[in-house]
């Protein structure tokens, strides 16, 4: 388990307008993670995926949202349950993986492979991807987190999906938005999580309508 201004709002205001015309039901996503998504420690309506579908919704864009959100999950074991994780009819998904494999040490390239088979694997499905970033903890050694970091931004370079860097941005360091095991969000460190993942999960859904019209 894991113990751990003004032009994006008028980029989801265009998306929401446009969405209405484009698509004729909601978005069907799934955010396919570890215990920081699939919220550890909260009730389900907390948990990441459902405080992100209802700052969608106040901002008029409908999406159709599951948790695919597993505690203790490494990017491996998020490669391994992809196909039931992620169902056919899936339009996008949010990938929050590799947390795990960070504070186990795993070999970098273990979790790169993991991760580009869970990309290439979708990419080939036509779904489309919000790959969200990890660091890995400081006691691996400089060298450790130089190899592990580098996996995001290289792996959303090659396969040309967005990336938001990183995906505890804003909680991490402040311990009043961590639970008592000092790693896992609280409601109110979820809530920080998606304002400012918003924007970015909002352009990425906008790319999408556009290919849905």
């Amino acid at each position: 388990m894991l113990v751990l201004g003004m032009g994006l709002m008028a980029a989801g205001t265009g998306f929401s307008r446009t969405s209405t015309a484009a698509a004729t039901k909601p978005v069907k996503m799934v955010v396919l993670g570890d215990s920081l998504s699939a919220g550890y420690g909260l009730p389900a309506s907390a948990a990441f995926p459902a405080r992100l579908q209802k700052a969608l919704k106040t901002n008029g864009i409908d999406v159709d949202m599951s948790n695919a959100g597993v505690s203790g999950d490494t990017s491996s074991g998020g490669r391994d349950r992809l196909d039931w994780s992620v169902p056919e009819g899936t339009e996008a998904v949010v990938v929050e993986l590799g947390a795990n494999d960070a504070l186990r040490g795993t070999d970098p390239a273990v979790t790169r492979a993991a991760l580009s088979d869970i990309l290439t694997r979708l990419k080939a499905r036509g779904v489309a991807v919000l790959l969200c970033g990890m660091l890995a903890p400081p006691n691996y050694g400089s060298d450790y987190s130089a190899r592990f970091n580098a996996i995001y931004p290289d792996l959303a370079k090659s396969f040309g999906v967005p990336l938001y860097p990183f995906f505890l941005e804003g909680v991490v360091a402040d311990a009043r938005l961590k639970q008592a095991d000092g790693l896992h969000p609280t409601a109110e460190g979820v809530d920080v999580i998606v304002k400012n993942i918003l924007p970015t999960v909002e352009a990425f859904l906008g790319t999408l309508s556009g290919q849905r019209s």
